[in-house]
């Protein structure tokens, strides 16, 4: 069975964010400036206070929110291992003691005129907490807004992985050499079980790169069957990231694509080229092939395409990208996600 990791141990779909994703990353600095300009406000009368306000509360914010981001980036893997309420606790302590050493360290810089330096730790320390609080709450909410978005989206791939057509063509390919070539038609048999086992399996978050490539080489094998040489293939994976991992129904939906949209139509066939390899800590998947002068996708591939983009952008916000480029003769799909690798 293939190797497979729950959405829960390595993306931002579990309860707790994902403090090494981009996106969680930018929507904290974000919100949390905006609850610094909310106090600020609540705390002054006239737009030069609240300057003064906002320079002395910036000076203090930022270098906690930077501490606290940076710690919880390096606990990132450890916090999944704890229950929700013990890791939020944690988180609360990190918090409020990084605010403490901050506020003791610049000393009179952020003393307070009539306030006692005890009662203004303290209550920087639970402003710090609450702002925590709200902001894991927050992330909360939203982890469990996406979970039904996920399922719709997983439950649309996997409808659009099993295609009436495809499976009537593979049956006739195979019935037209069953006879002349037994062998062949029984690796064509194996191959179409195998593709739709992993199709009716349970959906899981990600899953082994190397099993998905090779769930669409038996695709390949089975469209190959039925076009023959029209249908030429060439793989680039010397660079690939063996443990890899990356959302099921990606890689197919693509080359399905490509033959039904790119090879099919053209008379002498073509070249399919794929390219799978790691950069700076991305995982690149490149999908190019030839493309007829008039190409009309049908509403089946429009919904299986753009079911990618929805689940990668579920699943990565705005750390994955899904960029098209398209021309007179040639369609080319990249996809580009943080890479992710099994234990």
């Amino acid at each position: 069975m293939p190797r497979t990791r729950s959405i829960n141990q390595n993306i931002p779909h579990r309860l707790l964010p994902d403090f090494r994703n981009l996106g969680t990353v930018l929507r904290i600095v974000l919100l949390a400036n905006a609850f610094a300009l909310v106090c600020a406000v609540a705390q002054v009368s006239t737009v030069g206070e609240l300057w003064q306000r906002m320079l002395l509360d910036s000076a203090l914010l930022q270098p906690v929110l930077l501490s606290v981001m940076l710690a919880l980036y390096a606990l990132n893997d450890v916090l999944p291992r704890y229950t929700y309420w013990r890791s939020v606790a944690g988180i609360l302590v990190l918090a409020a003691c990084i605010t403490l050493f901050f506020s003791q360290l610049g000393g009179e810089l952020f003393a307070e005129a009539n306030e006692s330096a005890v009662f203004l730790d303290l209550r920087r320390m639970l402003l710090a907490a609450l702002l925590t609080f709200v902001l894991l709450t927050y992330f909360r909410w939203r982890a469990m807004a996406m979970s039904p978005a996920l399922q719709e989206a997983r439950l649309q791939a996997l409808q659009a992985r099993i295609r009436p057509h495809f499976l009537f063509n593979s049956i006739n390919a195979v019935l037209a050499i069953v006879r002349a070539e037994p062998k062949r038609a029984e690796a064509a048999l194996e191959d179409m079980a195998d593709l739709f086992r992993m199709a009716m399996s349970d959906a899981h978050d990600l899953v082994a790169l190397k099993d998905e490539v090779a769930l669409a080489q038996r695709y390949l094998a089975l469209e190959q069957l039925r076009m023959g040489e029209r249908l030429q293939v060439r793989w680039q994976t010397e660079h690939m990231p063996q443990q890899a991992l990356i959302p099921p129904l990606v890689l197919q939906p693509l080359l399905e694509n490509a033959v039904y949209h790119g090879i099919e139509p053209l008379a002498a066939g073509g070249i399919i080229n794929i390219d799978i390899h790691e950069k700076n800590g991305q995982l690149h998947l490149s999908v190019n092939n030839p493309l007829p002068g008039r190409t009309v996708q049908s509403d089946g591939n429009r919904l299986a395409l753009s079911n990618i983009r929805e689940r990668l952008s579920l699943l990565f916000d705005v750390e994955a990208e899904y960029r098209v480029e398209r021309n007179d003769d040639s369609y080319h799909v990249h996809i580009v996600i943080p890479l992710r690798e099994l234990p």
